[in-house]
């Protein structure tokens, strides 16, 4: 071997696979989808350069001694960074729109069907040929339909680390594009009167009841589904820590510095696990559609059952604020919002949708914790 060959060798050029390189593709395509296209790019950024870092062959990033295997193992492993930025979603998060108006719980509740749909259709795929999907692997898939980025993550490191990075990928995906699937769902089981219903304007809410409320609902999640208490505890400090109003310097940091240091590891961490082994399979197909039909069902039952509230209610709900019910907050509720304008131009619907979208957040906690008690 000449010295040419040997310099040859020693470069990374030298050593790629058909399979890393398709997966720097996708590094690429989500870093354009960040970039260009705005689709959750604080995720989506980190992660897509994360994919592009672990598939460089001979750089060892996701090797042990790599910064990308610590990253994971400290971070994700451990189940640190999904919680870390739950408290901060809790520190950015009313829940006066849900206070106001409790009965929106039920929408929150309702949008989580489509997790426990999908985690038989996944059973259901080990009948075709190239699936094979555990229990814990399908109750990972299942999650994505909650469109809860930091629970679908905290609940596959848990129960199918295998699959991380697919199913991390087609959650924070399928978040970004909920301004293009939700609407025809929407829209096609609502009519245009029901559309333009306009609702009532929400009560004030007292500063001791929004202190009270992330209290009562840690106590209920105790002694109800302590499996569940990781996720809705650190969501409860952290909007503790805003409705308080005596640790502004804490309630900022959790709002701005922590998430943000938090949200670029967590990203890099999710890339690490986008390496062709592990994501060029049949199973990731599967995961990327079984994902797509969660979101969907979890779409079309919150519809569903703010209708059959609007019926038996005194007071008239628009139907469109069921939608709402999955927990990308507070994306879901300005969708919401921007159909209910369009069909009716007075009808201001984002303050009773936030109601749905934040109860979507803790439904989709307990799914969770519902889950990992069963399976886990």
């Amino acid at each position: 071997m000449d010295k040419f060959d040997v310099l040859w060798q020693s470069t990374a050029l030298a050593h790629f696979t058909l399979g890393q390189m398709a997966m720097m593709l996708v590094g690429l395509l989500l870093l354009y989808l960040a970039i260009v296209k705005k689709f959750e790019p604080l995720l989506l950024l980190p992660i897509g350069f994360g994919a592009l870092l672990t598939n460089i062959p001979l750089a060892g990033f996701s090797q042990a001694g790599g910064i990308l295997f610590y990253i994971y193992e400290v971070g994700i492993d451990t189940g640190v960074f999904p919680l870390l930025i739950f408290m901060g979603v809790g520190a950015m998060t009313d829940f006066g729109a849900l206070i106001a108006n409790p009965r929106m719980l039920l929408l929150g509740a309702a949008a989580q069907f489509g997790i426990f749909a999908t985690l038989f259709g996944a059973i259901a795929l080990n009948w075709v040929p190239g699936f094979s999907f555990s229990l814990q692997d399908a109750s990972a898939i299942a999650i994505i339909g909650g469109a809860d980025g930091p629970t679908a993550i905290f609940l596959a490191s848990k129960l199918a680390p295998e699959l991380l990075g697919a199913i991390a990928v087609a959650a924070y995906s399928y978040m970004a594009l909920v301004p293009i699937i939700q609407p025809p769902i929407m829209k096609a089981l609502t009519t245009p009167e029901e559309r333009k219903i306009e609702m009532e304007q929400l009560r004030e809410v007292s500063q001791r009841e929004k202190i009270i409320f992330p209290i009562a609902v840690l106590l209920l999640t105790i002694l109800f589904l302590p499996a569940a208490t990781p996720l809705v505890g650190m969501f409860c400090l952290g909007n503790l820590m805003r409705e308080c109003g005596v640790v502004e310097r804490l309630n900022k940091t959790a709002q701005n510095e922590l998430i943000n240091i938090v949200t670029i590891f967590l990203g890099l961490a999710v890339g690490s696990k986008l390496s062709a082994d592990k994501f060029l399979t049949v199973e990731t197909l599967g995961i990327l559609a079984l994902g797509a039909i969660a979101f969907g069902i979890g779409t079309a039952t919150g519809v569903l059952m703010a209708k059959l509230m609007s019926r038996v209610s005194s007071r008239k709900i628009n139907p469109l604020i069921g939608a709402a019910g999955v927990s990308a907050v507070p994306m879901a509720a300005r969708v919401v919002n921007k159909v209910g304008l369009e069909a009716n131009p007075h009808n201001f619907l984002l303050m009773h949708a936030m109601g749905p979208n934040v109860a979507g957040v803790l439904g989709s906690a307990v799914a969770a914790g519902v889950l990992l008690a069963l399976v886990g």
